[in-house]
């Protein structure tokens, strides 16, 4: 019994436990690699990059490196107050926290009129993996501002009324005389019944702990 209970324990908190935010390691540029000539505004600009990513530059060794500055070293192109910097040709910098990161490569003429400059501006992991719901669609209104029929009325009884004249006897001298009485009326009513029919979903969730409280009761 204390299995079952067990069991059970594990299974609820396996279904409310919150997925990880799995991180990413993303290739700058491309295929291009981090190189002359390049565009990183526009390569960055439809990306998400999240604490716990990384930025991976591709480049040769000896030609180009990867500083890592201030805003305003980025702006100026210049290296004077260097975070870090490495010429190996595979750089891999690991995004530690939220904010707006700036790249450049320590060859003057590479920044200014090559364009190897980039930055990202990195969320926090926590608000990224927080997803919003979409509201759902309200319903359209309908043309002329007739409202649709609902579907929960039941609709009104048909009714159907046929009128049968009465037709005097003869009068003794064989003219017919008009009749004094109302003509009778005949009503039928014809009810329009309205069939429901519903259907009845179980969760599997449900249905699991219901197995496993019949097996533990018995």
């Amino acid at each position: 019994m204390t299995f079952f209970k067990a069991l059970v324990l594990c299974f609820f908190l396996a279904i409310t436990m919150p997925l990880p935010t799995l991180a990413t390691n993303h290739i700058v540029g491309d295929g291009l690699g981090w190189t002359v000539d390049s565009d990183y505004t526009t390569w960055a600009s439809d990306k998400t990059f999240v604490v716990g990513d990384s930025l991976v530059f591709n480049y040769e060794a000896g030609w180009h490196t990867v500083d890592e500055v201030n805003e305003s070293d980025y702006n100026s192109c210049t290296t004077r107050n260097s975070i870090s910097t490495d010429g190996s040709g595979a750089t891999t910098i690991p995004l530690k926290k939220a904010g707006t990161h700036y790249f450049i490569c320590a060859v003057p003429v590479h920044c200014i009129s090559g364009g190897m400059k980039l930055s990202v501006k990195v969320q926090d992991s926590s608000s990224s993996s927080s997803s919003s719901s979409s509201a759902a669609p309200s319903a359209a209104p309908s043309p002329s501002g007739k409202g649709s029929p609902s579907s929960d009325d039941t609709p009104a009884a048909t009714t159907t009324t046929t009128t049968i004249p009465t037709i005097a006897a003869p009068s003794p001298s064989g003219k017919g005389l008009p009749s004094d009485d109302t003509p009778a009326a005949t009503t039928t009513t014809t009810p329009t019944m309205q069939s429901a029919s519903s259907a009845t979903c179980i969760s599997p969730i449900v249905a699991f702990f219901f197995i496993v409280s019949w097996i533990l009761i018995n």
